[in-house]
């Protein structure tokens, strides 16, 4: 079982494992830690109940920046021992229902046009492709998917 809760000062090294263990061009620590202090900042994460005292609390967690009526999604991340259990659409969702209040109408991202199963977790929850950002990925090099979703109509 996990709980989603918001990030704090202990989460920081594990998500910058995670993000080294999973993405080419991994958010190093020191960035991570930035966004603490960030004000437009809203980070999430999937922690193993009781996860002070477990060895990998993180699960999973999902980054975004806010301004005015828009978000930014920086980071989705699900360990993959942990995949297929619903974690990063739970994070996702829980996002969106903590954006809302500040204001925020839509959700932007982006995703590597070749990852179909997030791809495929993004359109489940109601995200539409908007457009393409060309070599935007390195390591190797390949398109993004630009995927916007309006909040406007959810409750």
């Amino acid at each position: 079982m996990y709980q989603i809760i918001s990030m704090c000062e202990r989460h920081v090294p594990y998500i910058a494992a995670l993000e080294a263990q999973v993405f080419s061009a991994p958010w190093d620590e020191a960035s991570i830690q930035g966004e603490l202090e960030n004000s437009l900042a809203l980070w999430l994460i999937a922690e193993d109940e009781g996860g002070e005292g477990k060895e990998k609390p993180v699960l999973g967690y999902v980054g975004s920046q806010s301004c005015f009526e828009d978000a930014d999604i920086l980071s989705v991340c699900v360990a993959p021992e942990a995949r297929c259990r619903g974690i990063a659409e739970a994070l996702m969702l829980e996002l969106e229902r903590r954006l809302r209040p500040k204001g925020v109408e839509k959700i932007t991202l982006e995703v590597r046009a070749s990852n179909v199963p997030a791809i495929a977790l993004y359109s489940k929850i109601g995200y539409a492709k908007v457009g393409t950002r060309r070599n935007y990925y390195e390591k190797p090099r390949e398109d993004a998917l630009i995927l916007q979703k309006s909040l406007l109509s959810e409750p």
